[in-house]
């Protein structure tokens, strides 16, 4: 079974049971609420569509992961739901705390509808998060269903701890790239690594592999925050959905960024004369270019995949779900979105 093949016939079962989930909102009294969410993930509004709804990466790493266990990954639906409904509540709150303006391409929910209901949106996504999360003891056994709910809540707790990071590193002088890593490893790595040690449990693999299962998320999150790091500088914003200018422009320390400024030449000393304007952001990617950021920034998101395909290999994935799994990790680190 090809990626392509397994992913058409697990789509239409994630947004499914992503509709079951927010449906719980959907009353006559809080309707422009529920369709706040709707909007957000994607089915509603203009632009909504496959685009709005952003690749379902996470829940879909659950489902390949059972499967891959030799399980019915049909069994797994809420808890990839849970996972999903978790990734859009960080974004939402993320687009406030980095004043976002697009999320794919459409407008964010604060820039829409303004922050307090932004934060409630966000709010109402995590919740749903755990009420979906919570069906699973219907369907597996108890300590099961309870271990799958600890993965879930380290990874939220470890998500705070990322964001934490990202927001106070904007202000904060002389980090390197060494000070990259928990940060990411928070920020992104936690919940995609959650993803496949939740599936693992939830397709009934031993304790060894489910730690081979939790590292090929983990090194796989660290591979997609560093290829979105190259993407936001040196990505399309025709195909990303997002501006180029953001993280040069927020101050955000992205690994190029650091990179840059562990270089100490005129990249670094631009960036210490204060703030940059969004026509110098060209002049700057050039510059960052120049002394060898974007392909050190290339070079690592590859050794980043190695590592995440060591992993998976030692996991052993079992039949056309575990070749559809290689195959989705290989096309993760190679994505133009």
């Amino acid at each position: 079974m090809s990626l392509k093949v397994f992913i058409e016939s697990i789509l239409p079962a994630i947004e499914a049971e992503l509709q079951r989930q927010v449906a719980r909102l959907d009353e006559p009294r809080t309707r422009p609420f529920y369709e706040m969410l709707t909007y957000h993930m994607g089915w509603t509004g203009e632009g909504a569509g496959a685009e709005a709804q952003g690749k379902r990466i996470r829940p879909r790493l659950v489902l390949l992961t059972t499967a891959s266990c030799s399980a019915n990954w049909q069994f797994a639906l809420p808890a990839a739901a849970c996972v999903e409904l978790i990734h859009n509540f960080s974004l939402v709150h993320d687009d406030i705390q980095d004043k976002s303006d697009l999320r794919r391409g459409r407008p964010t929910i604060w820039k829409k509808w303004g922050e307090a209901h932004a934060i409630n949106v966000g709010d109402a996504l995590f919740i749903l998060a755990h009420l979906s999360l919570s069906e699973l003891k219907d369907r597996f056994a108890a300590d099961v269903a309870l271990k799958a709910e600890a993965v879930i809540d380290r990874a939220c707790l470890d998500l705070t701890r990322g964001q934490y990071l990202d927001m106070s590193y904007e202000s904060q002088p002389g980090l390197t790239v060494k000070d990259y890593w928990p940060m990411v490893a928070g920020k992104t790595a936690a919940l995609l690594s959650a993803c496949t040690h939740i599936g693992a449990i939830l397709g009934g693999a031993d304790e060894s592999t489910q730690e081979a299962y939790r590292d090929f998320g983990h090194y796989l999150g660290l591979a997609f925050q560093v290829h979105d790091d190259y993407l936001g500088i040196w990505g399309d914003s025709a195909l990303t959905g997002k501006s180029t200018d953001s993280d040069l422009v927020t101050g955000k320390k992205s690994l190029p960024v650091l990179y840059g400024l562990g270089q100490d030449g005129p990249f670094a000393r631009r960036r210490a004369e204060g703030p940059v304007s969004a026509e110098e952001v060209p002049i700057l990617a050039e510059q960052l270019m120049r002394e060898g950021a974007k392909v050190f920034t290339q070079e690592t998101a590859d050794r980043m995949t190695d590592l995440a395909l060591q992993s998976l290999r030692q996991a052993n994935p079992q039949g056309e779900a575990g070749e559809a799994l290689f195959e989705f990790a290989n096309r993760l680190s190679n994505r133009q979105s």
